[in-house]
């Protein structure tokens, strides 16, 4: 969606509210993005006021189980014609009094999302021997014991 701000950046108080839904390509985002909020000026500065929600699909980080996630993401931004500093980041700068609303909040979705996610808080993941899911149960594989503790077994053993 292509916003037309210059009315907006023209009057003092002038607002403009919007509700759409753009597609956004990745293999994770399983639905459309929908996104609804309102661009504004207050007292000679624009503000971008939104929020984009939409369905991902990944797989756990831990046990590779399917995870499905309703995300919302706040998209909030100062726009400007022009910035003295080029390297300046806090800063949208809208050229043209046009602003392209879907590269804007595809970035700010990206920028959002976590390198990685689980099925649930307490995910156990998968035995590193057998590859069984530990959510489900102990998997009964005895576990190779590290040598370098054996020095110290006999110094907590309680018998002696």
């Amino acid at each position: 969606m292509i916003l037309d701000l210059e009315s907006i950046f023209a009057r003092d108080g002038a607002s403009r509210s919007f509700s759409y839904e753009f597609s956004l390509e990745d293999e994770v985002i399983a639905s459309p993005v929908h996104v609804e909020g309102r661009v504004f000026q207050k007292t000679g500065v624009v503000y971008l006021d939104a929020e984009a929600s939409y369905a991902l699909d990944t797989v756990c980080a831990k046990c590779s189980s399917p995870v499905r996630r309703n995300v919302e993401v706040k998209v909030e931004h100062i726009l400007v014609t022009h910035v003295e500093d080029e390297d300046d980041d806090d800063y949208i700068v809208v050229d043209d009094m046009r602003l392209d609303l879907d590269e804007l909040v595809g970035e700010d979705i990206f920028l959002a999302m976590p390198s990685r996610y689980l099925c649930r808080e307490d995910c156990k993941g998968l035995c590193s021997i057998c590859g069984a899911d530990l959510n489900l149960g102990d998997c009964g594989c005895n576990k190779p014991k590290d040598p370098r503790w054996d020095a110290l077994k006999d110094y907590f053993d309680p018998r002696t």
